[in-house]
């Protein structure tokens, strides 16, 4: 994958660091630069696999491995996933993301099953967004004619820290699906968490990387940890409301295009703490009372923060063309039966194993 450094660690850190006035003006002024400060993209999050992961993420309720209240359940079926992007729709998201809980995708029935699900919900004239775990090219080329939007596969953290937080999979394995989904046309989401006991440098490091991808992601996630009980990161402090809008506002400024989501944590900021990173920089955020398995704010106190705020939901579409769907029949891309080895670290994360322990 081409990279661009144009950033130092250092120039970020003191970036992030600047006194909270100067950093809020200069992100404020980028954003007005490449976006309506007005607009703020919506997206609904729908859980169309839950639990069950074979992956050891720490914050993550949805592995196996932890004992959490999440039940394991099957993918849901296209009537549920329609209706629920209507009632979506009706309540001013542009966007649908559906998320499964995999580790990689497998060509098959049920892979198939998620490439009708995009087919039906792009021709609901709704922006179409998956996130199922690594991907391979022809996967990502079946998904780009089945109409999807964009690809959500998070970097998470930096390079350097992912190792604290993650055993099952590579750091080089999450660029490389980015990379096959950039050889096609759906446009890429990805984005991080903060909160997980990672330090500035870490944090900064992870928006170099992202800064540094040809082209930038067209959407970038900025995710406060929810510590869950049963995962190895239930102790966690929650970040504070600064901390968020430092991430946003930096973010803001080395993604000067991109639509930087208010995402994951939005439960523990107050209106004002939101107005803020808005005015920072953020201009996506997904709606509805989950996201995935955490709680999110309800539709109506997003729209009446809105009303407050002055703020208006952008239309679909608006920043990119809406993707033709090719029905199944006419597909150039088929499935392959691939099984791609991805790669397994042999690192182990203490705070798992002692979680682990714990449990025993």
């Amino acid at each position: 994958m081409k990279k661009k450094k144009t950033w130092t660690q250092e120039e970020v850190i003191a970036l992030y660091n600047m006194p909270i006035m100067q950093l809020l003006y200069d992100a404020a002024t980028v954003h007005r630069k490449y976006h309506d400060p007005n607009k703020v993209q919506v997206s609904t999050l729908i859980s169309i696999k839950t639990g069950g992961c074979p992956e050891d993420c720490a914050y993550c309720p949805q592995a196996a491995r932890y004992h959490t209240n999440v039940k394991a359940e099957g993918l849901m079926n296209l009537a549920q996933v329609k209706e629920q992007a209507l009632i979506a729709k009706a309540g001013g998201s542009s966007r649908i993301c559906m998320g499964a809980a995999w580790r990689n995708v497998k060509d098959g029935p049920e892979f198939d099953h998620v490439l009708e699900m995009v087919r039906t919900l792009n021709r609901l004239d709704m922006e179409v967004c998956c996130t199922l775990g690594m991907l391979t090219e022809n996967q990502a080329k079946r998904l780009s004619e089945a109409g999807l939007y964009a690809y959500n596969h998070n970097l998470d953290s930096s390079a350097e820290y992912y190792k604290e937080i993650i055993s099952t999979r590579s750091y080089d394995d999450r660029l490389q699906t980015i990379e096959n989904v950039r050889k096609t046309n759906v446009t890429v989401c990805s984005g991080g968490i903060i909160g997980m006991g990672e330090n500035i440098a870490n944090r900064a490091e992870m928006l170099i990387t992202l800064a540094s991808l040809i082209p930038q992601p067209e959407s970038v996630p900025i995710n406060a940890l929810v510590p869950v009980p049963g995962t190895p990161m239930e102790a966690m402090e929650t970040v504070s409301i600064w901390e968020m809008v430092r991430m946003v506002a930096t973010a803001r400024i080395l993604l000067p295009s991109t639509q930087v989501r208010l995402s994951a944590g939005r439960t523990n900021m107050s209106r004002e703490g939101q107005a803020l990173c808005f005015f920072a920089g953020a201009n996506s955020i997904f709606t509805g009372d989950k996201l995935l398995t955490t709680p999110n704010p309800a539709v109506n106190d997003d729209m009446d923060m809105f009303k407050t705020l002055g703020l208006v939901a952008q239309k679909p579409f608006e920043k990119k063309k809406q993707p033709e769907t090719i029905a199944t029949e006419a597909s150039q891309y088929h499935d392959l039966g691939e099984r791609p080895k991805w790669s397994r670290p042999e690192h182990k994360i203490q705070r798992n194993l002692a979680k682990q322990q714990l449990d025993k």
